[in-house]
């Protein structure tokens, strides 16, 4: 079974950048799509965006599209999420997690779709 862990959250300032990082274990992290969601406080878990198995397709939530850029190292067995040009709104907890199946389907954004939820990790974006 995959774990993942978060990383790289933090406290920034309105037009700023983060980068988030989401770390697995096992050996076949490869074979995964990977989505990341976010979760603001007293709302639900939302999508965020998904990234292909190879690293070569990738789905954005309209939200962010233009301003978050997801990628993945399959060696190093981690995806990031580069974010930029941060708005208050984009405050909230972010996740990783794997797609359920062994499919290639990056562009579904139903967070059922979606297991081995990591532990998030907190973005907070100030005015």
């Amino acid at each position: 079974q995959v774990q993942l862990v978060e990383s790289g959250g933090g406290l920034v300032q309105a037009g700023g950048s983060l980068r988030l990082s989401c770390a697995a274990s096992g050996p076949i992290f490869s074979r995964y799509v990977i989505g990341w969601f976010r979760q603001a406080p007293g709302k639900e878990r939302v999508f965020v965006g998904a990234i292909s198995r190879s690293g070569g397709s990738i789905y954005y939530a309209d939200s962010v599209k233009g301003r978050f850029t997801i990628s993945r190292d399959n060696a190093k067995n981690t995806v990031y999420l580069q974010m930029n040009s941060l708005k208050p709104e984009d405050t909230a907890v972010y996740y990783c997690a794997v797609r359920r199946d062994y499919s290639d389907i990056y562009y579904t954004a139903s967070s059922s779709d979606y297991g081995s939820w990591g532990q998030g990790t907190q973005v907070t974006v100030s005015t």
